[in-house]
Protein backbone atom coordinates (compact mmCIF):
# COMPACT_ATOMS: atom_id res chain seq x y z
CA UNK A 1 0.00 0.00 0.00
CA UNK A 2 1.16 3.40 -0.93
CA UNK A 3 2.34 6.18 1.83
CA UNK A 4 -0.58 8.87 1.41
CA UNK A 5 0.87 12.51 1.68
CA UNK A 6 -0.09 13.35 4.86
CA UNK A 7 1.88 10.22 5.59
CA UNK A 8 4.83 11.51 4.00
CA UNK A 9 4.59 14.97 5.47
CA UNK A 10 4.47 13.66 8.95
CA UNK A 11 7.39 11.25 8.28
CA UNK A 12 9.03 14.26 7.42
CA UNK A 13 8.44 16.32 10.15
CA UNK A 14 9.20 13.43 12.48
CA UNK A 15 12.88 13.60 10.86
CA UNK A 16 13.34 16.85 11.06
CA UNK A 17 12.40 16.94 14.83
CA UNK A 18 14.78 14.19 15.31
CA UNK A 19 17.41 15.99 14.00
CA UNK A 20 16.57 19.39 15.45
CA UNK A 21 17.00 17.39 18.95
CA UNK A 22 20.12 15.34 18.19
CA UNK A 23 21.15 19.15 17.67
CA UNK A 24 19.77 20.23 21.33
CA UNK A 25 21.51 17.14 22.70
CA UNK A 26 25.05 18.38 21.02
CA UNK A 27 24.39 21.85 22.50
CA UNK A 28 23.47 20.71 26.09
CA UNK A 29 25.86 18.27 26.36
CA UNK A 30 28.68 20.30 24.77
CA UNK A 31 29.74 17.38 22.50
CA UNK A 32 30.94 18.52 20.25
CA UNK A 33 32.08 21.93 21.41
CA UNK A 34 32.28 23.09 17.73
CA UNK A 35 28.22 22.78 17.85
CA UNK A 36 28.04 25.24 20.90
CA UNK A 37 30.55 27.72 18.78
CA UNK A 38 28.97 27.37 15.46
CA UNK A 39 25.01 28.13 16.51
CA UNK A 40 26.76 31.13 18.65
CA UNK A 41 28.91 32.17 15.44
CA UNK A 42 25.24 31.60 13.07
CA UNK A 43 23.42 34.02 16.01
CA UNK A 44 26.21 36.40 15.90
CA UNK A 45 25.81 36.33 11.77
CA UNK A 46 22.40 37.21 12.17
CA UNK A 47 20.66 33.69 11.77
CA UNK A 48 17.54 33.26 13.69
CA UNK A 49 18.05 30.49 15.93
CA UNK A 50 15.97 28.30 14.86
CA UNK A 51 17.44 28.38 11.41
CA UNK A 52 21.22 28.17 12.94
CA UNK A 53 19.93 24.79 14.48
CA UNK A 54 18.57 23.66 10.94
CA UNK A 55 21.83 24.46 9.51
CA UNK A 56 23.57 22.41 11.83
CA UNK A 57 21.05 19.70 11.40
CA UNK A 58 21.37 19.79 7.79
CA UNK A 59 25.57 19.05 8.70
CA UNK A 60 24.13 16.23 10.80
CA UNK A 61 22.28 14.74 8.11
CA UNK A 62 24.94 14.75 5.65
CA UNK A 63 27.47 13.22 8.22
CA UNK A 64 24.96 10.40 8.81
CA UNK A 65 24.14 9.65 5.06
CA UNK A 66 28.35 9.64 4.48
CA UNK A 67 28.19 7.20 7.22
CA UNK A 68 25.60 5.27 5.48
CA UNK A 69 26.75 4.90 2.06
CA UNK A 70 30.19 4.65 3.00
CA UNK A 71 29.69 1.79 5.91
CA UNK A 72 32.04 4.03 7.78
CA UNK A 73 31.79 5.29 11.62
CA UNK A 74 31.31 8.44 12.08
CA UNK A 75 33.96 10.93 11.66
CA UNK A 76 34.35 13.61 13.96
CA UNK A 77 36.99 15.89 11.97
CA UNK A 78 34.99 15.87 8.95
CA UNK A 79 31.36 17.17 11.14
CA UNK A 80 33.47 19.93 12.49
CA UNK A 81 34.92 20.61 9.32
CA UNK A 82 31.36 20.86 8.08
CA UNK A 83 30.32 22.86 10.85
CA UNK A 84 32.84 25.59 10.09
CA UNK A 85 31.99 26.03 6.56
CA UNK A 86 28.27 26.76 7.56
CA UNK A 87 26.12 28.51 6.22
CA UNK A 88 27.68 26.80 3.12
CA UNK A 89 25.79 23.48 3.64
CA UNK A 90 27.32 20.21 2.33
Amino acid sequence: MRESRSQRRRGRAAAREALLEAVENQLRENDPPETRATLARLLQEGYAELEAKRLIATVLISEMNDMLKTNRPYNNARYVEALRRLPQVP
